[in-house]
């Protein structure tokens, strides 16, 4: 995993796959996730970026409305719940 350090990107795509982000700042960027590994950020902050799923990505959240509008609402409201912690 590749680690880039205080590092200020604006206004740049910025592939997330397989990346690691410590104390960077990200304004007004275009943040992608083609579905690879995750990427982690430590200590960064976000002025309005924009977030897209591409790939894989894009291909698991299109399955989720699809199991939404066949009737697993509860199974994807279950998953956001998991994502953000709720119900702990």
């Amino acid at each position: 995993m590749n680690t880039q350090t205080a590092v200020a990107f604006t206004h740049e795509t910025v592939r997330l796959d397989g990346e690691s982000f410590s104390d960077c700042e990200f304004k007004k960027c275009r943040m992608v996730y083609a579905g690879g590994s995750p990427p982690v950020f430590r200590d960064c902050r976000f002025d309005d970026c924009e977030w897209r799923f591409e790939g894989a990505a894009s291909d698991t959240l299109e399955y989720l409305k699809v199991v939404w509008n066949a009737g697993g609402k509860a199974t994807v409201q279950g998953l956001i719940k998991q994502i953000t912690g709720g119900g702990r």
